[in-house]
Order: C-alpha cells, then structure tokens, then sequence
C-alpha cells in the first residue's frame, strides 16, 4: 500500500504536467511518504481504447487508488479540460475507486485563462468517483521549466505548492512536514 498515488495524466513524451507531478512524488519520497506513480502512458492504449474493464494493469490502479491514503491527480488543460486519456482511465475504473479520499488536482495550462478547467472539468470528475476534492493547484506553462529537477521556477507558485502539500498532508492524516530543504 502507498500512502500517496500520483495519477499524470498527460500523453506527451516530455510534458511539464508529468515533470511537475514526478518531482511532487519525489519529494514526497524524500519525506519518507509512500508514493506509487501512475502515468496514463504506461497503460496500453488498447485497453484504453476498447475499454477492457478486465485489464490486470486497470485492476492493479484501481487497487493502488482504494489502498491510498490520498490521491494527486493531474493533467495538462486540453480544449478547457483535462486530457482525454486521463478521462478514458476514470471511465474504465469503478465509479466509487476515490470513495472518501483526499484528492489534490494539479492541472497545467498556456494562460491564466484555462484556470476555470479545474473547476469546471477536474474537480467534477474527482467528485463523480466519490472523491473529495481539495483546492488544487494551477500552472501557467510560464511557471515552470521542464528541463529542471525542480521544474517550479515561480517563488509564489512554489509557496503556493508548499502550503497545498502540507495541507494535503495533513488532511489525508501524514502530518509530516515537507521541509523547505525538500522543495526549493
């Protein structure tokens, strides 16, 4: 069991949403939390696509989902939602899978203006699956750099981050800090 699954939600081969995501899970791990990291990649496409709900991967994500403590899900913003492979996965995965867990939507986008898609797509889907979804966070594609170990590059939105971890943390019952040596 993992106190903490990270699902990415990105297709792309070099995506600032999955850098982002798998430096959150190390430093993660760096605190010694429990993290399974879960990218829309590494599930084949044809289960995907034929919807194969008998799927052994598609089993063993929905095993890591319901044995965490709390969930981060992330995506970057496609025509003012998440990916569509991303929604392809929480169509094949039971309609319960986040019954009562914390959940942390993380979503990246061009502008400022595709913010609303975490409200208006995200967080709605998280709560569909019976999920409870915290504030989250939002990235312009300006705020990061993905070719840094650590690809949050704006001071606020790295504050921002900081304290929606700990939160997150704490409300899942991990009440270890993430010490400003881990994120910076």
């Amino acid at each position: 069991m993992s106190d903490i699954v990270i699902i990415s939600g990105s297709p792309s081969e070099l995506s600032r949403s999955e850098k982002l995501l798998q430096y959150i899970g190390s430093t993660m791990r760096k605190e010694h939390y429990s993290v399974t990291f879960i990218s829309i990649k590494d599930i084949p496409a044809e289960d995907l696509v034929q919807g194969n709900y008998e799927s052994p991967v598609l089993q063993q994500i929905t095993q890591h989902i319901q044995e965490a403590s709390g969930v981060i899900v992330g995506s970057p913003v496609y025509k003012a939602a998440y990916s569509g492979v991303l929604k392809a996965l929480f169509d094949l995965l039971p309609q319960d899978v986040l019954y009562d867990t914390y959940v942390l939507p993380i979503m990246t986008g061009g502008s400022p203006s595709h913010m609303l898609a975490m409200d208006y797509a995200l967080k709605p889907l998280v709560s569909t699956m019976k999920g409870l979804p915290l504030k989250g966070l939002y990235y312009i594609d300006s705020q990061l750099d993905k070719h840094q170990e650590n690809p949050i590059i704006d001071e606020e939105i790295l504050d921002r981050t900081k304290k929606q971890l700990f939160y997150f943390l704490e409300k899942i019952g991990l009440k270890k800090s993430i010490s400003n040596a881990t994120i910076r």
